[in-house]
């Protein structure tokens, strides 16, 4: 259609369609409708058309600003606790060898927020052991078209460099010794490549094989399921909480900006000012009954 003939009706009857459209998953199946929140990117996205239509004179207004989109209800995030992480750390202990690459992908998880395809996308050369930084510069995605392949992070500030503590220095050394050994035994059959986290024979892992290792994992010793994004919420909750600043949390979460950090995690910086008031609160009375 022609810009000019495009108007609000027109963007609301296609809202309606979007909310009718089925969500379909890489094997073809139904797994519901989509989202408010894909919708309202759907919408998004052509109002920068708009926009910049406008803006180039061609129209007067854009007739996305006046279209009526689903509500995007905010769901209560399933995060692990503290005691709940240091207990999934105890557990791994007595993981097989075999199960060692799952082990510290979901310590890295824990104590780093990367996101999954992050993760994936590590290579060794991403270390710098002997000052303990890693580097984020690429992601391992996946589509039915071009199968596993890797990209570019998801923003430009997705692209950056954490410190990371000496005791998951240690760990990844020692994977990287058992990495070594495994692709001597396997010989010929490895697939060579600089990747930390690989299906069995050095080809990059698929984007559900961490899942399916941890939901069977969690079955296995009792522990609460949740998703592997809510390790990125953990590490996120865990730094404000401990006083850590937005825009420090914002740079290691890899945040476009500190906006985002905000509105995603305000009910953990409210908590955090609350604990801040309550400190000064506590050093204003213990001062006053010392005396």
């Amino acid at each position: 259609m022609r810009l000019d003939k495009i108007n609000v009706r027109t963007i609301q009857k296609f809202v309606t369609q979007l909310t009718e459209e089925k969500k379909v998953n890489a094997k073809g199946e139904v797994i519901g409708n989509l989202s408010p929140k894909t919708i309202k990117h759907h919408i998004a996205f052509i109002s920068t058309v708009f926009d910049y239509a406008v803006r180039m004179q061609m129209l007067q207004s854009n007739p996305c600003k006046n279209v009526t989109l689903p509500t995007i209800t905010t769901k209560e995030r399933e995060i692990y606790t503290l005691d709940e992480v240091q207990q999934m750390l105890i557990l791994f202990e007595n993981e097989s060898e075999v199960n060692f690459k799952y082990v510290i992908f979901f310590t890295l998880a824990a104590f780093t927020g990367l996101r999954r395809g992050e993760l994936l996308g590590l290579e060794w050369k991403d270390f710098d052991f002997e000052s303990r930084l890693m580097t984020v510069v690429r992601t391992s995605e996946w589509t039915k078209e071009k199968g596993i392949y890797t990209d570019t992070p998801k923003t430009k500030s997705s692209n950056r460099m954490l410190k990371i503590p000496s005791e998951l220095t240690d760990k990844l050394l020692l994977f990287k010794e058992w990495q070594n050994r495994y692709k001597t035994n396997i010989g010929s059959k490895w697939v060579e490549n600089d990747r930390l986290f690989t299906k069995w024979n050095g080809e990059p892992m698929g984007m559900r094989s961490p899942y399916k290792f941890f939901e069977k994992f969690c079955k296995r010793t009792g522990m609460r399921f949740v998703s592997i994004h809510s390790f990125r919420h953990f590490n996120a909750t865990a730094m404000i909480l401990n006083g850590v600043d937005v825009k420090t949390v914002q740079a290691c979460l890899g945040h476009n900006d500190a906006n985002t950090t905000l509105s995603i995690y305000a009910h953990s910086f409210h908590e955090a000012q609350v604990r801040a008031m309550e400190s000064v609160s506590d050093c204003i009375l213990g001062k006053t009954t010392n005396k």
